[in-house]
């Protein structure tokens, strides 16, 4: 029986997000980007899934074949949902990083300061192609380190044993409707409005 993927809540309601993420997205967007962006990669996973079931492996080759566009899009369509379901958590704080004291203290160790990290992490925001993400990661299988990393798309730059803890989505659609070209001012508005309480829990879950 192939899995199912569950479309996961945001940690606030539907009617929440609007006014809750107003300074970083309009209404539109935080109802559009999740129930219809952010679903249709768990839709689509579950389509995949199905359809892995009965393809044919020995069809399998390097130039095309319906096994390998499946495993392919797979990736494509996980690392979007599992981005999103992050995205969504980090979003609807104050901005204050000291509600995070564990993650604050390993982010001055590793970058030197507060400061110095927002710079790091918006030049990989900004950097991103038209479609990625710029997220904070702990490389929790090699150097232990936070590292900044640019990711375009959903997976390419996308670090082995990488932990995401903050991802911050500049697919265009993510901030255009409100915004416009302004992707500077919507990734400051992003930092300016983290939730540092539910990025600690998750770094403290993970860096133990």
């Amino acid at each position: 029986m192939a899995y199912e993927w569950k479309f996961n809540s945001r940690p606030y309601s539907d009617d929440d997000a609007g006014s809750l993420l107003a300074p970083v997205i309009d209404a539109e967007t935080a109802d559009w980007h999740y129930n219809k962006h952010h679903k249709g990669y768990v839709d689509a996973m579950n389509k995949i899934e199905s359809e892995l079931e009965s393809a044919d492996r020995s069809a399998a080759n390097g130039n095309y074949s319906h096994i390998g566009e499946l495993k392919r899009r797979f990736t494509w369509n996980h690392a979007g949902a599992l981005l999103h379901d992050i995205y969504w958590d980090v979003m609807g704080g104050d901005g204050d990083p000291s509600k995070g004291p564990e993650v604050l203290a390993a982010i001055e160790a590793n970058f030197g300061s507060f400061d110095a990290w927002k710079a790091d992490f918006k030049a990989a925001c900004v950097s991103a192609k038209l479609s990625g993400w710029g997220v904070l990661v702990l490389d929790q299988l090699y150097s232990g380190r936070l590292i900044n990393q640019l990711v375009d798309e959903h997976h390419y730059g996308a670090m082995w044993g990488g932990i995401p803890l903050i991802p911050c989505d500049v697919f265009e659609h993510a901030y255009y409707h409100k915004d416009g070209p302004g992707r500077a001012t919507y990734i400051d508005n992003f930092i300016e409005n983290l939730h540092w309480g539910r990025i600690n829990a998750r770094y403290t879950k993970y860096a133990a």
